[in-house]
């Protein structure tokens, strides 16, 4: 699965990663703070295209934020997000909340790269040991995640033209693991090739198997993945300092003893 990941690249890059009009990045994105701990529930950075209704057969890509953890129309209430963060791509054509969302709304969600923890055999107090590890593109470039959003509307908020009477969120597809990362863990994300942005993003395309085709793991050798400080667990923390490798000797920051306070004495 994929449940947490960083992102920090500025709104700049990616108008001119997914070729995005200026005009259509929604002002939320601007004021979203780099995230390097993202955890379900927060809000994220998503590309999607919209149909133009004065144009017909015409489709619009923005820039948009949308809350990670997909909230399929037809719920109830909010609290289903919390369980619907990754859709997994062999039943995602079938699932009654991915179906339709896989159709017509689907999304790429940029990020630096994403966490997975590794489960050791060695126990500590009789617990395993789990240890994080960051994976990114080797080049250093946008990893674009294939995701689904969904609109729900609040019937709470009376005025339908208020923002909040709708809710965005949206879902990351996942797949079997490749050779190289499936020893971390036994799942991914699906990655959209930016050759691929175009068919992906396009909401008047629906045939699942063509869209299912378009969706690949990574290549062997595209991504890099290191050990970091098991400090990530943690939502409350946060900053770049969690992306960074653990030293050659592997001695995790977040296990080091404080340092005693210098006390003078006068």
């Amino acid at each position: 699965m994929c449940g947490r990941y960083a992102s920090s690249r500025d709104p700049a890059d990616l108008v001119v990663e997914f070729e995005i009009d200026a005009g259509n990045v929604k002002e939320s994105v601007q004021g979203l703070p780099d995230n390097y701990n993202v955890a379900p529930t927060d809000e994220v950075i998503a590309v999607v295209e919209r149909k133009n209704r004065e144009v017909p057969d015409e489709v619009v890509r923005k820039l948009t934020t949308v809350k990670w953890g997909l909230v399929p129309s037809w719920a109830k209430d909010t609290s289903i997000g919390s369980r619907l963060i990754n859709a997994r791509m062999e039943t995602v054509a079938e699932k009654p909340a991915f179906k339709k969302a896989f159709a017509v709304r689907r999304c790429i969600l940029p990020a630096d790269g994403y966490y997975e923890w590794y489960t050791a055999e060695e126990k500590v107090n009789g617990k395993a040991v789990k240890q994080p590890y960051f994976i990114r593109p080797a080049d250093g470039g946008v990893l674009a995640m294939a995701g689904l959003y969904e609109i729900w509307r609040n019937k709470a908020v009376a005025d339908p033209d208020k923002d909040e009477a709708w809710l965005w969120t949206c879902t990351v597809l996942t797949t079997t693991a490749t050779d190289d990362l499936g020893r971390i863990h036994d799942r991914m994300p699906l990655l959209v090739e930016p050759d691929r942005y175009d068919a992906w993003l396009n909401p008047l395309s629906s045939d699942p198997d063509e869209l299912l085709e378009l969706l690949v793991p990574a290549a062997p050798g595209r991504l890099e993945a290191y050990a970091v400080s098991k400090a990530v667990s943690s939502v409350k923390n946060n900053g770049p300092h969690l992306v960074d490798p653990l030293p050659p000797d592997g001695t995790d920051p977040i296990d080091k003893p404080e340092e005693p306070e210098e006390i003078t004495l006068f």
